[in-house]
């Protein structure tokens, strides 16, 4: 299921610095945007964080946003290299380690035990994955862009 482009008369009237415009682009693309960052980090505050500055770095850059790419394309592009800089500061502090057990399954919650059981084996096998290949996999699986998006997204 692929993501919606929002409404182009929206997309220019946010471009413009209309935060009523713009907040209704944050509304549609909130969720996406908080499970793809929290999947990578593993931290549900830090996701809520992330996915807060990387709206806020939407709204800077709306003005410069090019109307020839597709706007999911370019806030994925956004959002990853906030979640990338991020990465790279954890990288240079100590961290404790988040266990998988900590995040919620994101659309198992009324799943019989196996069904929980074979999705966070599953999450487990994600978290293994280098952090390019995980961006790959989740913005396909999870956002839903296709392999065209995904790869404008992620240069």
């Amino acid at each position: 299921m692929a993501l919606e482009q929002p409404d182009l008369g929206i997309l220019r009237k946010a471009q413009k610095g209309d935060e009523r415009a713009f907040s209704i682009i944050v509304r549609a693309y909130e969720r996406p945007v908080y499970n793809y960052v929290l999947r990578l980090v593993g931290d549900r505050a830090l996701a809520e964080d992330l996915t807060q500055e990387s709206f806020l770095r939407i709204y800077q850059g709306l003005p410069g946003f090019s109307l020839r790419s597709r706007f999911t394309t370019w806030m994925f592009q956004v959002t990853k290299n906030r979640v990338l800089d991020e990465l790279r500061a954890l990288e240079r502090r100590p961290r404790s380690a988040v266990s998988i057990d900590d995040i919620a399954p994101l659309e198992s919650l009324d799943a019989p035990f196996e069904r929980a059981e074979t999705i966070t084996a599953l999450w487990r096998a994600v978290e293994t994955l280098n952090v390019d290949l995980r961006m790959a996999l989740l913005l396909r699986d999870i956002v839903g862009l296709s392999y065209s998006e995904i790869a404008d997204s992620l240069e």
